[in-house]
């Protein structure tokens, strides 16, 4: 497999990443190509679409044994389900599938074509492997069942509160995107200790949080 670039972002550590791709369509991505595929008509026609498939590397998750089960955050972290009912990283071959919205194409940038994104669940350099169109009238599947996920992602937004001079240090896109991936709570569900201070990188930034009931509070 050649990777064939990488994805740019303020996601700086998994931890904070959104759980799904679409979950936060603040944050906006860039894929820049690798210099071999820096080519503006690989990309004819994708002005097209409005989504695309992102297939990619989980590059901080590879082992070179596997599980056949595994423990879904989401379920508190005690569940075991099967490595193939579930989207964890941790699989026979460490690959990623990600439904992006295309929010802007630049043919002409200084990094070559650039494509620019919108809800992706990647962190930060993240190799990108494959990119394919969203076919809506094959793709989407509105009777579709989600399994156990059913259960877990109906669970209403955390609040979430802000220091005022965040504003002075990150822009108003930053602090949409920041405020969505905080209020769709990225701790493992098996924590639930108010007192406990939680951190994660974004945008340089060390974001330092802590979680009491329905509200999360940024330090």
């Amino acid at each position: 497999m050649k990777v064939i670039g990488h994805i740019e972002n303020d996601l700086g550590t998994k931890f904070g990443v959104p759980r799904q791709s679409g979950l936060v369509e603040a944050l906006e991505s860039r894929i820049v190509f690798e210099p071999q595929y820096r080519q503006a008509e690989a990309l004819r026609g994708l002005e097209g679409f409005s989504h695309i498939w992102l297939l990619w590397d989980f590059s901080e998750a590879h082992r070179e044994e596997w599980s056949p089960t595994v423990r879904p955050p989401r379920l508190g972290g005690n569940r075991r389900m099967g490595v193939f009912a579930t989207r964890s990283p941790f699989r026979p071959n460490p690959i990623g599938l990600s439904s992006v919205r295309i929010t802007r194409i630049d043919l002409h940038s200084a990094d070559g074509p650039v494509i620019y994104v919108a809800g992706a669940d990647l962190k930060n350099g993240t190799p990108i492997l494959d990119i394919k169109p969203y076919l809506p009238y094959t793709d989407s599947h509105p009777e579709a069942t989600g399994g156990f996920t059913d259960e877990t992602h109906r669970q209403p937004p955390l609040q979430v509160e802000m220091p005022a001079d965040m504003e002075r240090r990150l822009s108003p896109q930053q602090i949409d995107a920041l405020r969505e991936i905080l209020a769709s709570d990225p701790r493992p569900h098996y924590q639930d200790d108010p007192e406990r201070e939680y951190g994660m990188e974004y945008a340089g930034e060390d974001i330092k949080f802590k979680v009491n009931g329905d509200k999360i509070i940024v330090l």
